[in-house]
């Protein structure tokens, strides 16, 4: 029985410590693919207006959004699943904390913006776009010092083959 309970612990850290790797990898391919590739096309797209480019872009950020907390809620689990260092620690809460700003504060923000640019009440001229890609280029320096401080550690920590 004991050798199950060490079996399962030891797939557990396995899989933390892949997640804590795999996660920022595909958080920064999300918002590389959304944020910097697909919003500034799609307003390039023949017949796309302001109205449906907005609409567009409120359920892809939307949709995004929910994938980037699932990843941040399992990439919390894995820090705290093994021990990481303060470095890893610090970062991984400071990426949380970006997130966190940027669906609470920022979005709500956007899409009352988005309303009224919908009801032609407002020219959408605004600096609040500014903070959101503030907040995406924070979290990708963040996301890639991630990686390359769990890649590292991974590298370190990873037995010889022999």
């Amino acid at each position: 029985m004991l050798g199950m309970a060490n079996f399962f612990s030891t797939q557990d850290t396995r899989l933390a410590a892949g997640a804590r790797i795999l996660l920022p990898a595909v958080w920064l391919g999300l918002i590389i693919g959304i944020s910097l590739i697909e919003a500034p096309l799609k307003f390039t797209a023949p017949g796309i207006t302001i109205p449906l480019g907005l609409g567009i872009g409120r359920l892809v950020f939307g949709a995004m959004n929910w994938v980037e907390l699932v990843i941040a809620v399992i990439l919390l689990w894995a820090m705290l699943k093994t021990g990481v260092d303060r470095v890893y620690r610090a970062l991984t809460s400071g990426l949380i904390g970006i997130l966190i700003i940027k669906v609470i504060v920022i979005r709500p923000l956007l899409n009352e913006r988005t309303n009224a640019v919908l009801a032609g009440t407002d020219d959408g001229g605004s600096a609040l776009h500014l903070f959101y890609i503030a907040a995406d280029g924070l979290l990708i320096i963040g996301l890639v010092t991630t990686l390359v401080v769990a890649v590292r550690r991974w590298v370190t920590v990873r037995p010889a083959a022999g």
